[in-house]
């Protein structure tokens, strides 16, 4: 078993520059990752045994000053990025000035995180009562209150829409950006693109609300946060997405999957403009203020 110790202060002070190039981005993600290669059966005449290699996933729990709150399926990676966005992105803390360490031990088929928040925040998270399963796929599961999954938000400043130029290619540049991916398979990705359409990070996971939480992490703690850039995922876009969007106040979210009629509506209400790029099609964007 190895611990990992780190403060976010230590985290804010370490990226404080957000013009990060989208290589060297990604040889910090490659370090640490681990290829698990199974052998399986080729259902074919000769019936050979060839090795792939497959996607991986621990179960991580998350306790705030003490008390567990959650078990959640994960893909082992950017997991101090994953709690500074869950923990924003499910309202627990409003800024990452209120979390103050992230102590995180690593063992065979599960990872412990220990976090400590301001006692304003953990006052806040007692009240809310909220349970979560866990399931990797799960966005609104466990919650106990209708408020809760549909809570009250403060509406975002409107951005305009990108030049029809920044769409071409962007299916191609995404794919450039997935590492677990590209030696994998089975994982979503969120990634954070410039105006000038540079990747400037790209975040992955089992998980779909998982992807974004660590994209989310990574944009509040290095300091990536920028109006005019945009956030991609590549899976479908539910309700619960647009609703982290909202909280991490990204105006403009663009989906390789259509989006549901709620999670239009919600998004236009509070301002984000949400964009469906389909495989074969031109972009649909949905603009707030649009009959």
């Amino acid at each position: 078993m190895s611990t990992i110790k780190s403060s976010t202060k230590n985290v804010l002070s370490e990226h404080a520059s957000a013009s990060v190039a989208v290589k060297n981005e990604n040889k910090n993600e490659n370090k640490g990752e681990r290829a698990d290669k199974k052998q399986a059966v080729i259902i074919r005449d000769s019936a050979d045994n060839e090795g792939f290699i497959l996607a991986e996933e621990v179960a991580l729990s998350i306790s705030y000053n003490g008390i567990n709150y959650a078990v959640m399926l994960v893909s082992p990676y950017d997991i101090e990025d994953f709690i500074i966005g869950f923990s924003l992105s499910n309202d627990i803390i409003e800024h990452t000035r209120q979390l103050y360490n992230i102590d995180v031990s690593h063992h065979q088929e599960h990872i412990n995180a220990e976090v400590e928040i301001a006692n304003k925040a953990f006052w806040k998270l007692k009240e809310k009562k909220r349970q979560l399963t866990g399931a990797s796929g799960c966005g609104l599961c466990g919650i106990e209150a209708l408020d809760n999954a549909l809570p009250a938000l403060v509406p975002v400043d409107t951005v305009a829409l990108p030049p029809t130029s920044w769409f071409e290619g962007l299916r191609t540049a995404i794919q450039k950006a997935q590492h677990l991916a590209h030696k994998s398979g089975a994982v979503h990705a969120a990634l954070y693109i410039d105006k000038e359409r540079n990747v400037i990070a790209c975040r992955e996971d089992i998980g779909r609300h998982n992807a974004f939480d660590k994209l989310i992490g990574a944009i509040a703690s290095k300091g990536y946060y920028d109006t005019e850039s945009i956030a991609v995922l590549t899976s479908r876009c539910s309700l619960e997405l647009v609703q982290k969007a909202i909280r991490a106040r990204l105006a403009l979210l663009v989906t390789l999957s259509a989006p549901t009629a709620l999670s239009v509506k919600w998004a236009n209400r509070h301002g984000v403009t949400l964009i469906h790029v389909p495989k074969h099609d031109a972009p649909r964007a949905f603009v707030p203020g649009a009959p």
